[in-house]
């Protein structure tokens, strides 16, 4: 433990000490206060080292949306805080132990529960979403590997998914919480199967019902617990995140139980490190509320009774440049949004889009595709795609 930690408790019988304490646990990550690097914080209200120390996670993204401090490089200030492993310090271990808890005590992803994000998160507008997104609607990790611009890269990964899935013409296809029909569209239209996709969201229903009007898609406004039927290939891109521990067996059940024997189940989700239970309290109050990353070792134990794992591949840092290219776009179109949206909301929207990016620059944040077989036999025929 370092010193600056070891101090922590004494700080609150000294409140001359706050902006001490803070500078030394920030130097340990290369990090200065009102220092002149780029990814040095800008203090601008004398409460904020105060607030922080009290607040922890929640009181670190508050006091940026209220323009308490500021950061040219956000993102790179959030990656080297959690590189030198100080943003646990930081969050405070009493926010961690209340959500570690919740999340152990309390089914946060019930059918009631499951809703919630919808409303909250993705209704949130879908003026911003076109703004910030690609043409394909895409609100997941798009794939680099030989992409010049975000587009290009979330076309690659729509097209990668559906050669994992080995699409055939014709085939029925589940997409498991479709957002705005991007790969119910894409999967449609260029390899010409059926496709019905399910989403929480009313606004991303509309949407997505809008955009695949003319192709044998149909979108419908439901929780995946509540599907019935059996299709041949299976898809979920960007929704696990939304399972919760508690049901991530059942999840699997359930996806086991829609998919034909012979059939392909590509699970695309945000992943975690290490296995933990809870979200970052920040993360969880203001932008996906009862949400969960799973580890590797978490979706493996959910799968296994029911899924041969045939390939697991991680382009988690992938993920950082198609936040920052979110970021950018959100910010070049902020002229047109603030009209419908506060100044706040955009520190808000900022906040958390360059800080996710400095989450999966730091590499604590992973990005898999696992694909998944049914447990009847081996596939020996199978060969990953990359």
């Amino acid at each position: 433990m370092t010193a600056a930690a070891s101090g922590y408790e004494s700080l609150k019988a000294d409140p001359t000490k706050h902006q001490q304490w803070l500078s030394q646990l920030l130097a340990d990550a290369g990090i200065t206060i009102n220092g002149s690097k780029p990814w040095d914080p800008q203090i601008h209200h004398p409460h904020t080292y105060q607030r922080i120390l009290a607040g922890g996670s929640v009181a670190i993204g508050e006091s940026y949306m209220d323009g308490w401090w500021d950061c040219e490089r956000l993102d790179e200030l959030i990656s080297r805080i959690i590189s030198a492993e100080v943003d646990t310090t930081l969050v405070g271990k009493w926010q961690l132990l209340k959500h570690w808890l919740l999340a152990r005590l309390v089914n946060l992803q019930t059918r009631k529960r499951a809703y919630v994000v919808g409303e909250q998160h993705y209704d949130v507008g879908n003026d911003l979403y076109q703004a910030m997104l690609d043409p394909t609607m895409s609100y997941s990790c798009g794939y680099w590997q030989n992409a010049h611009d975000l587009n290009s890269a979330q076309a690659a990964k729509l097209e990668l998914v559906c050669r994992k899935l080995d699409l055939q013409p014709g085939e029925t296809v589940l997409d498991i919480g479709c957002g705005w029909g991007g790969f119910s569209q894409w999967a449609a239209r260029h390899h010409h199967v059926r496709v019905t996709g399910i989403t929480i969201s009313k606004e991303q229903q509309a949407l997505a019902q809008q955009r695949c009007r003319s192709l044998p898609v149909d979108i419908a406004l439901m929780d995946y617990r509540d599907l019935s039927g059996c299709y041949q290939k299976l898809v979920s891109i960007g929704m696990f995140e939304h399972v919760g521990h508690k049901n991530y067996a059942a999840y699997m059940q359930h996806a086991h139980r829609l998919m034909q024997d012979d059939g392909i189940f590509v699970l695309h989700t945000i992943g975690n490190d290490l296995s933990h239970l809870g979200t970052d309290p920040w993360i969880h109050k203001y932008i996906f509320p009862n949400g969960e990353l799973p580890s590797l070792a978490q979706i493996s134990a959910a799968a296994e009774r029911y899924f041969v794992i045939e390939d697991v591949h991680n382009f988690g840092p992938d993920y950082d440049k198609t936040l920052m290219a979110w970021q950018h776009n959100f910010e070049s179109a902020w002229p047109q949004l603030k009209a419908h949206y506060d100044e706040r909301f955009f520190r808000m929207w900022n906040y958390y889009l360059k800080s996710c990016a400095g989450g999966f620059r730091s590499r604590s944040l992973q990005l898999y595709q696992l694909v998944l077989r049914k447990r009847l036999k081996p596939l020996a025929r199978y060969c990953p795609v990359r």
